[in-house]
């Protein structure tokens, strides 16, 4: 897996948009200016929201995911080697879970994710 892995996602999903905030070459992919997934400089994975603290605990003791550094306990680091089905599904499931808690408005706004 790679930026590229993560970009060919990412870029299907209505209203992604990808910029580097901090500098230094950050991937950090947003929905209505909130950040769903983000690659670090160190390249090393890519780190996804998960729906709360436990399953993010799950996760990292499943072995599937590590603790993602400078993030919030419900967010994960899928390493790069992680198997393509099982990124590309928590991509989307942090874009969703990002992209629910938009206001209305915002979400409105948005075109509509086909299944």
């Amino acid at each position: 897996m790679s930026r590229d892995f993560v970009r060919s996602i990412c870029q299907t999903l209505p209203g992604a948009e990808v910029s580097d905030p901090w500098g230094g070459g950050h991937d950090a992919w947003k929905v209505g200016g909130k950040m769903f997934a983000c690659i670090g400089a160190m390249d090393q994975g890519v780190a996804v929201k998960t729906a709360d603290l436990d399953f993010a605990a799950m996760m990292i003791e499943a072995g599937d995911a590590l603790r993602a550094a400078y993030f919030h306990k419900s967010w994960v680091l899928l390493p790069w080697g992680t198997d393509a089905a099982l990124m590309r599904d928590r991509l989307i499931v942090s874009y969703d879970i990002i992209r629910g808690g938009l206001t209305k408005k915002a979400q409105a706004a948005l075109p509509p994710r086909a299944d």
